[in-house]
Order: C-alpha cells, then structure tokens, then sequence
C-alpha cells in the first residue's frame, strides 16, 4: 500500500473515532432530538430500513446502569470514520475547497445534505420543516464541531506521518 494511502486511512480512522466521541458528547450537552423521537433513534431506523430486525438494532449493552445502544454506535462511528477519512484524503490531496476554514463549511454542508435532504427523502427523520429549531440548532453546531475535530486531528496526523 502506498504511504500516502496508508497515512490517509490511519488519519481518517483516527480522526473519525475521535470525532464520534466529540459529537456523541455534544448531543448529551444539546440533545438533537426529544426523548420520545430518540426511543428509536435515527441510526436505528435507517438499519431497520434495510431491514434489520429492531430485535437487533434495538439491542444493548449495560455499562454502569446504563442500557447502551452498540448498533446505533456502530452506524455513528462508521459514518463518522467514513467521513473523517474522505476529508483527511481532501486534506491529503489538497482539496482547498472542502477543507477551508478546518472544514467548517464541510460540515455546514454534510448537516445540510444528511439532515435536511437524505433521511428525510428516506423517511429516516421528519422533514426539515418537521424538526423542531432545537434539532437544527444541535446538528448544525455539533456538525461544524464535529467536522473541526475532523480536520484537526487528521491534519495533525498527516503532519506528522510526513515527517516520518
């Protein structure tokens, strides 16, 4: 495997493990969604769409009395890592116009494409009109957070494996 390529995936996969922690943090501080819109929440309702039982995407674990969602972390942080890497590749290459102002605007855009267009055109989530202000407001900034800690981290470590 060429350097550049293997530097770009170990960037991508770490910048995207790290920045799914970020964004998973930001929505304990402003919940996206009401607690009775999250009782199956978005990652959960895409896997049964493909139809995967809810016995499965439903399923959890217990960690210190708290019953946790492993199969909507695992939708979280795939997409997370995929994104993280396709950014750390624009980054890699130097593909100014989607990496300006530490991805700010990638992440503006990925809001908008995600949240506003393609789950509600698969009827993941309501329609944008349908989402409270509240949900906007934590998506957009958690995605803007999100893809900065993106760009951050995957610079970082671009940098230094090319020192290397």
């Amino acid at each position: 495997m060429q350097k550049s390529l293997k530097n770009t995936l170990v960037a991508g996969l770490a910048a995207g493990l790290i920045s799914g922690l970020v964004k998973l943090g930001w929505e304990n501080i402003l919940p996206p969604r009401t607690p009775q819109r999250d009782a199956v929440n978005p990652p959960q309702t895409f896997l049964q769409q493909l139809g995967i039982p809810a016995k499965v995407t439903q399923s959890t674990y217990s960690y210190s009395g708290h019953q946790m969602p492993w199969a909507s972390f695992l939708v979280h942080f795939g997409f997370s890592v995929t994104f993280a890497t396709t950014y750390a590749l624009a980054l890699e290459k130097k593909v100014t116009w989607l990496t300006k102002k530490q991805g700010l605007p990638f992440g503006v855009a990925m809001w908008i494409a995600f949240h506003l267009v393609i789950m509600p055109a698969m009827k993941t989530i309501p329609a944008a009109k349908r989402q409270p202000l509240a949900e906007h407001v934590s998506e957009i900034l958690g995605h803007m957070f999100w893809m900065y800690t993106n760009h951050e981290v995957a610079k970082e470590i671009l940098d230094r494996l090319d020192r290397k």
